[in-house]
């Protein structure tokens, strides 16, 4: 863990500069190619950060934020749009760009006295969700020598919490802290997405909501103006799949683990959410006498196509690279280092005078 520690303050050191750097550098330049070549020494810095960490947790999460979602940014600041701009607080441009947040905008943005009576209300809430959450995920890493035993509809239903919980709960850490430094609202990052009714509102607006707000201006806006919104659809999705298995290649740091699989699954997930796409429109075209399942069947469908699919194609890189073991070990871990921290925490705490 001092390694890591250390490791995280030289990243989040390096990373800052480099954040100041492009804020400094492109306040004077017009978007295009003045800015991107001003920009392209962080573009090149970025993808070498993510390798100080030993931990696969910490070098994914790092490559997720910077190698991706920052790059994209960075390229949209180029390119004049996208959430960054010279113009923003140096302390909120560095944030906004290497974490994987989005300050909600003017417009979205509630009065403050109903937004602070509001988040009033809603605090015990949050901090009870999230500690429900972290309690679930203590117990499914605890339970993961349970897992071979299993049948398979419920290993494939245990990998997909677990995966779900474990990104929630990551980002969410990073998303509070950034609350704090900035004092700003900022956009949720999930929205309950074991909800989701149909492929388009699951990875549209349930999942991990960071990557759509990158991809919609980046790749589904322009491509859509050019050729059409199912092209627009199916690149958002095969970028997406290809920074996945940019992302695997940062967790096995083995080339022969990208084959190629993951970015299947986002290439079929792509092009399913243009076929429910097409049949909604034309039911409602030729007005077919066709009913939407009911809510609770639908979700069932849409997790189970979800959660099938990512067992045939997402997880078998890691699995198969016997990775899955050295990630839980990591939580478990981690976990313990938690555990002996907060009892060393309350034997402090009881010898302090009362």
């Amino acid at each position: 863990m001092a390694s890591e520690l250390r490791a995280l303050a030289a990243v989040s050191a390096a990373a800052a500069a480099a954040m100041a750097y492009a804020r400094f550098a492109t306040a004077r330049l017009a978007p295009g190619v003045p800015r991107l070549s001003a920009l392209l020494p962080v573009l090149a810095l970025l993808p070498f950060l993510p390798f100080a960490f030993a931990s696969i947790h910490l070098r994914t999460i790092s490559a997720f934020s910077l190698v991706w979602l920052c790059a994209f940014k960075l390229l949209l600041l180029a390119a004049g749009r996208g959430p960054l701009h010279p113009s923003l607080p140096l302390v909120r441009f560095a944030a906004c760009a290497a974490l994987p947040i989005k300050v909600v905008d003017d417009e979205k943005r509630k009065p403050t006295t109903s937004t602070s009576s509001s988040s009033r209300r809603l605090a015990p809430a949050f901090v009870l969700s999230y500690a429900a959450k972290a309690a679930v995920f203590a117990a499914l890493v605890s339970a993961r020598c349970y897992r071979e035993g299993m049948p398979a509809y419920a290993v494939v239903a245990f990998d997909g919490a677990h995966v779900y919980l474990m990104l929630e709960l990551f980002l969410a850490s990073a998303a509070a802290a950034a609350r704090v430094v900035l004092g700003a609202e900022l956009e949720p990052q999930f929205d309950r997405p074991y909800l989701a009714t149909s492929l388009a509102d699951f990875w549209g607006r349930r999942w991990n909501l960071m990557v759509p707000a990158v991809l919609r201006p980046s790749v589904y806006l322009p491509v859509r103006a050019r050729h059409g919104a199912a092209a627009g659809v199916a690149a958002a999705f095969l970028v997406s799949g290809l920074m996945h298995e940019v992302l695997f290649y940062y967790i096995t740091l083995d080339p022969g683990c990208t084959t190629g699989e993951v970015t299947a699954f986002f290439a079929l997930h792509g092009a399913c959410v243009v076929a429910e796409r097409w049949w909604l429109e034309e039911a409602r075209r030729r007005a077919w006498r066709w009913r939407a399942p009911r809510r609770a069947v639908a979700t069932a469908m849409t997790l189970a196509f979800v959660t099938g699919t990512g067992s045939w194609l997402f997880f078998a890189p890691v699995t198969r690279s016997g990775l899955d073991k050295a990630i839980v070990a990591e939580c478990e871990g981690f976990m313990a280092f938690l555990e002996e921290a907060g009892w060393k925490a309350a034997a402090a705490a009881r010898l302090l005078p009362s």
